[in-house]
């Protein structure tokens, strides 16, 4: 800011303060300028990256909705299988006709569970460059939990997702399936039971996370819901 020197002397108290409040009025002015700017500046960028972020939210739920509709189509068999040998169990079936049942479904004894990668550029960006900051308070802390909520279900997959799966006695029976060896229809139901828990405990984890990002996302989340 530029301030120009009085050119003449002033001849009263009246003339200094006028040139006073002149000098005041326009440092306030300046001052009141550069602040509106600032804010318009502010309120560009959160708009801006609030716009990447929904957008990458919209599209990390297209995917979920996209894998639990996947998820729910190769669960099936395994359902068909486990009600099968579970009923040839319970009605006291001789080992060799329960075998005879599992090599006729054995397509179906297999862990196959869709998982979207999830996506959160435009978040990393915004948090670095400090436009999140910018956002308003209650949208702030919806998106955040939003990207929390996806590093969680994430880690759950990574860390527990197949915890209660024991492999090794998963690919033994695979094998012995494979050649057409007989098994043990209890050891094979019980596996087949870990392979369904897991599965569903997926599909769980999915559907919350679904729920929670249509809360951060609201009419515009729900307006995809059944494309």
């Amino acid at each position: 800011m530029h301030i120009e020197p009085m050119e003449s002397r002033l001849a009263s108290f009246r003339d200094f303060a006028k040139h006073y409040l002149m000098i005041v009025l326009s440092i306030l002015t300046a001052l009141g300028l550069e602040a509106w700017i600032e804010h318009a500046h502010h309120a560009r960028a959160a708009e801006e990256a609030s716009q990447h972020i929904r957008t990458e939210l919209l599209a990390n739920l297209a995917d979920i909705r996209k894998s639990i509709k996947t998820n729910d189509r190769l669960i099936t068999p395994l359902q068909q299988l486990d009600a099968t040998v579970s009923g040839d169990i319970r009605g006291n079936l001789p080992a060799a006709t329960i075998n005879q049942h599992i090599q006729t479904q054995k397509n179906a004894f297999q862990l196959s569970i869709n998982w979207p990668t999830f996506s959160s550029q435009s978040w990393d960006v915004a948090v670095a460059n400090q436009s999140a900051s910018w956002i308003d308070d209650a949208r702030l802390r919806r998106y955040s939990q939003a990207y929390a909520d996806l590093r969680e279900t994430s880690n759950w997959v990574s860390h527990d997702g197949i915890a209660l799966l024991d492999v090794p006695a998963m690919e033994r029976l695979r094998t012995r399936i494979d050649f057409g060896a007989p098994v043990d229809p209890l050891e094979f139901a019980g596996t087949v039971r870990q392979m369904l828990h897991t599965s569903m405990e997926t599909q769980s984890h999915l559907q919350q996370l679904e729920s929670h990002l249509v809360d951060a996302l609201g009419k515009e989340a729900e307006s995809g819901a059944h494309d």
